[in-house]
């Protein structure tokens, strides 16, 4: 599945930092933390701590009751708890790809008209620096 229709979002840390605090006041900020996550999973080079970070991820954000639970398809949690038992690198991959789906048509644009943002932008602005996003 590719998200189309959602041209490419440019955020820096700061702008990071801005949306993160902005899905915190929306209670939805599993869903950055699991992406960001994810990102971190694939770069891990060492087998034993593959299998434990995808424990972490799985108990973190995929099982059904866990703490902080995303919002993704009964298959889609079905197919990574099997995978499971012998992590790789893209077993997160669909799940990763719905979240980021879900936040860009969904979170994102709230994101963009809300204060966060305005703060964001006018702190840019007064460093000189352009737009943090780009369409």
């Amino acid at each position: 599945m590719v998200c189309d229709k959602v041209g490419p979002v440019i955020l820096f840390w700061d702008g990071l930092s801005a949306f993160r605090d902005f899905l915190k006041s929306e209670f939805s900020d599993e869903n950055i933390e699991f992406w960001l996550a994810c990102e971190d999973f694939k770069k891990t080079k060492i087998p034993s701590q593959l299998a434990d970070k995808a424990n972490k991820i799985y108990c973190d954000f995929i099982k059904t009751e866990s703490p902080r639970e995303v919002n993704i398809d009964y298959k889609t949690r079905e197919v990574i708890s099997q995978k499971m038992s012998q992590p790789t690198v893209n077993c997160f991959d669909d799940a990763q790809e719905l979240i980021l789906c879900l936040m860009a048509k969904d979170s994102f644009p709230r994101f963009v008209r809300s204060e966060h943002y305005k703060e964001l932008v006018k702190k840019q602005e007064n460093n000189g620096q352009k737009r943090l996003l780009s369409f």
